[in-house]
């Protein structure tokens, strides 16, 4: 299995549920282990329109599937969370991003691994820091 780090965040409707349910989601899925997630944290959005904070985290997971399986999986857990991709950056149900795939590095239209944006942004870093247990 490899391990893999997936961001997850919400900010519209019950947030907290969301996530919960996308967590839910993950771990009835046969190929995915949910292996430790990090706190949630209440965050600004990152760019886009105006919209209200997220709560954000991260979960380490070990899986079987490969990168493009594990973000088919992850885009099926947004849209049955009631996902809508119609405004760039725009106010989410739920937000799942592979952020890294064991050493694996991915450059295509669609997927880029490891996240391009993940050094820069905090609400990425704080949670991952807490999972790796680095102060």
């Amino acid at each position: 299995m490899t391990e893999a780090y997936i961001g997850i965040g919400s900010n519209l409707g019950d947030r907290r549920q969301y996530i919960k349910d996308a967590i839910r989601m993950l771990r009835e899925s046969p190929d995915i282990k949910i292996d430790k997630a990090s706190p949630l944290y209440e965050t600004d959005p990152a760019g886009g329109p105006p919209q209200g904070r997220f709560l954000n985290g991260v979960l380490r997971l070990k899986t079987d599937l490969s990168p493009r399986q594990l973000l088919k999986r992850l885009n099926e857990i947004e849209d049955s969370l009631g996902r809508e991709r119609t405004v760039k950056d725009g106010p989410r149900t739920i937000d799942l991003d592979i952020l890294t795939y064991g050493d694996l590095h991915i450059e295509e239209e669609d997927l880029v691994i490891p996240h391009p944006r993940m050094e820069r942004r905090d609400f990425v870093k704080r949670p991952l820091n807490d999972i790796l247990d680095i102060r």
